[in-house]
This record gives structure tokens, sequence and C-alpha cells, in this order.
């Protein structure tokens, strides 16, 4: 009685069951061999066995390729693996062969520093070693001595701790905050006494080229600049994770240009924030931070950390200082902007808040000098002082802290291994108080930050990296 179903023939089916083993090998890294008896694959790859001839059954015929072209594909296999053995030879010696020459930074490069007052201890990230560094506030190395000894050091592969360029200590509880700009957007929350290779106690997943940090801890509002994306958002202080901001300043008005610095003043209400003067538009549906606030905390959807610039739209403008309200949302303009060529501005990066008197401390990287200037200041108009010399030892300071306390000002110098603290109102080529120094005295900087690929000269015979 018909069924409506074809039975496969003998041979339809032996050949559907060696197609199943086949696929099986690939997977599982099984071969059947000759013999019938299925081996482990030791290559963990599909292997040739065997070949043998499957006879013909009820009539059929099945058309196999001849002898000799067997032959000839397994002495293509035997010389395709002998050049593959020959060639992972040549790798592995070339791996292992030691470079003419290095040319690297064997000490902590400082980055950014921080003193927490209430425990008497400053703070500072190494951008070179990957690492975060704790002394005494009072430490002060001899000209004698190599280098002043941690009382802590935080890295390791655990630490999600690499090129930290942001630094800001919770006056309460000692915690210590470290913002990576570059290879790992996390920002990274450890304990005052944390050390070693450990992870830290909370992680908040950051966009990409984040900079500065400040917090209003009046209101747990945590602010970040971001240089690429030219935006500053805002956070909830204690968000961890992938949970989103609360606000994001963003757009052609408010004339943010790779902003790496930001400081609040709760005297005021407002934030300052130093740009240094690249620009690139952005497309017109992330201008309005309501773009995407409130759209949930997959980080796939937030708009910064993604290259939404509008092609041939970079321009450089001056080098700036942009004020803000506190709560500026969306594409706001500044309140005003200090820049010219009388501030003296070239690379302003960290940036120091100091209420009492209404002034700002700005690190002026390329200059290598320390401007401070009046917290109402606009426009084109000069520094106040200017913390600047070979006495002073600011050597491409990328970092500076306020200690009102101890009546102090902190700088940290990108360009030869230090941290100098000086008197507030220090201004000219001042020798600074004491000097926390990571390397033996004068050991050359090669200023390598963030190394990319590197090209040769010929003409001139010179190396040639970006950073």
């Amino acid at each position: 009685m018909a069924t409506g179903k074809t039975r496969p023939s003998p041979l339809s089916a032996r050949v559907i069951l060696f197609a199943l083993l086949a696929v099986i090998g690939t997977i599982t890294g099984f071969v059947l061999s000759s013999g019938g008896e299925l081996q482990q694959n030791s290559a963990g790859r599909p292997q040739l066995v065997s070949v043998y001839p499957l006879p013909a059954m009820d009539g059929e015929m099945c058309q196999w390729a001849p002898a000799s072209a067997t032959s000839s594909m397994l002495a293509s296999l035997r010389m395709q693996q002998r050049s593959a053995a020959a060639q992972s030879s040549d790798f592995e010696e070339v791996s292992q062969r030691p470079p003419l020459r290095v040319i690297r930074d064997p000490y902590a490069a400082y980055s950014a520093v921080a003193v927490d007052v209430t425990r008497g201890e400053v703070v500072l990230t190494d951008e070179n070693l990957f690492n975060i560094l704790v002394y005494d506030r009072l430490d002060n190395t001899p000209p004698t001595a190599a280098m002043t000894e941690p009382k802590r050091m935080i890295g390791g592969l655990k630490t999600k701790i690499e090129f930290q360029c942001g630094l800001y200590i919770d006056p309460a509880s000692g915690d210590i905050y470290a913002v990576n700009n570059d290879t790992v957007d996390t920002l990274v929350i450890f304990n005052r006494d944390a050390k070693g290779d450990v992870p830290p106690t909370r992680e908040l997943y950051t966009p990409h080229g984040t900079f500065g940090i400040t917090v209003d801890e009046q209101r747990e509002e945590l602010f970040l600049t971001i240089q690429h994306d030219n935006a500053v958002v805002v956070f909830n202080k204690m968000a961890v994770g992938d949970e989103p901001p609360i606000r994001l300043l963003q757009g052609d008005r408010t004339l943010l240009a790779d902003p790496h610095g930001i400081a609040f003043d709760p005297e005021s209400d407002l934030i300052f924030v130093t740009n240094h003067g690249s620009v690139k538009r952005v497309s017109p549906e992330i201008q309005n931070a309501s773009g995407y606030l409130g759209r949930g905390a997959e980080k796939e959807n937030w708009p910064l950390g993604q290259d939404h610039s509008i092609p041939g739209s970079g321009k450089f403008m001056p080098p700036s200082i942009s004020v803000y309200r506190r709560d500026a949302i969306g594409d706001s303009s500044p309140l005003r902007v200090i820049s010219g060529p009388k501030t003296q501005m070239n690379w302003p990066t960290g940036i120091a808040m100091d209420p009492e008197r209404g002034e700002i401390y700005i690190a002026n990287d390329a200059d290598h000098s320390i401007l401070v200037f009046s917290a109402s200041a606009s426009g084109d108009v000069a520094p106040l002082r200017v913390l600047k010399g070979p006495r002073s030892l600011i050597k491409n300071p990328t970092g500076v802290f306020l200690d009102s306390k101890n009546d102090e000002v902190w700088v940290s110098n990108f360009g030869n291994h230090t941290a100098t603290v000086y008197k507030r109102g220090a201004s000219g080529d001042t020798a600074p108080l004491r000097v926390i120094r990571s390397g033996p005295l004068d050991a050359p900087t090669p200023g390598m930050g963030n190394p990319h690929p590197v090209a040769y000269d010929s003409k001139r015979e010179e190396i040639l990296v970006p950073n």
C-alpha cells in the first residue's frame, strides 16, 4: 500500500551517512578511519585520513575521481602542510628575535594630580606604566635619590587602569575616581586603601575619549568632558555599569572644541571647561540631548563615542576656557569665553577652582606654565599670574590641584617625571616647595604618551612616532 513517501535507495542512504559523518567530523574533531572506526582529529580541524571507493548497489553507479587525482590531492596537501610548518618555524624564530634597541620611558609619567586633604595624601595617575600612585603629602625627593617611593600603588590587568588622565578624590570617603581617555572606556572607582592588582570597587562605562572629571557633591552629579565629540556629559555620582547619563551638553553653539579639563564652582553654580581648539561639526540629529536621554542603558544607543561628524567640517579654533551654567543642556551657548593671544593659552589642559579667591588655575601644557585667571574673566584678557621658568620645574603640565586647606597648588608635570607643589599665589620662576619624582633627576623623557604606527624618514634617518 502506498504511503506517499519514497524510501531512499541503499546507495543514497550510504551517501547521506558519509555526508553526515563528514559534517560531524568537521564540528567535533572526529573522523572515520578506513576500518570504520571513529578517530579523534588531533589537529582540531577537517583532515584527510583515507580514501576508498564506495561500491555500487542495486545497479546504481557513482562516478569517482581517478586514483591519479587522489594521489595529486594528497601530494598537494602534504606540500601545503610542509609550507605551513616552515612558515610557523619562521614566525617562531622572528617572534623570539630580540630587538636591536628600545625607545621607552622606564619611569612613571604623571598626568593628573589630586590631594586627599583629610588624610594628607597625594594621588597621581601614571599614563606611561599604567598605575595610580599614592604618596604622603609632605614627601620631598632629595636630589641624590632615584625616586620617591609611593605608599601604595594600584595597577595591573584586574584594575582596568591604562590611560588614566582625569582624577577625583571623594572628600568624605577618600574613594579614588580615575578616568580612562583611550583604550578602556571605563571610569574606575577604588576604595582609598586599595593597592596592587585589584578590581575596581565600581565601574561606569563612559563614551570614548573621556578626559576631565569634576563632581557637584551637593547634588551628587558627576561631570565628564568628551574630547572627540566636543561634549560634557553628566551622570549621577553613584552611577554604575551601563547606567545612562542625565544630561548632555553638545552642539555648535556650545563652542566646545576638544574639551579637556573641567571644574565646578559651587559658589557661582558654574562649570569651567578648557578647550584645546580642534573641532568637528556633528550631525543635526544628536545636537539635542533629548535625542538619546532616557532611551535605556544600552551603550550602543549613545551618540557619543561614535563618528557622527559631518565630512569636511573639521576646523581649528583658538584655545579657550568656556563657562556654562551648571545645569546647561543640549546646544547651549556659554555664558562667556576666555580666549585670545593675551591669555597665553596653548593646550590648556587641567583646571582647578579657587572659590575663596575667585580664581581659576590652568595647566598650560604646550607653554610649560600655570596660568591664573579671575573666575569672572571674559574675552582676550591677560592672566593675573603666570608660574613658569626653569627653577619652577614645570614641564608639560597636564594636571593642577588647589589644596585650599594647606594653601598649596600642586602640578603634575608629564614632561619630566615630577609632581611639584607651590605656595598658593606663587608666580614667575618660583622654585617648588617640594618635589615628588618618579625617576632620577634629569632622566630623559621620550614624551611618548600613546604611540601609534611609526614611520621612517630615510632622508633624515629619523623615526616618526605620532602620539
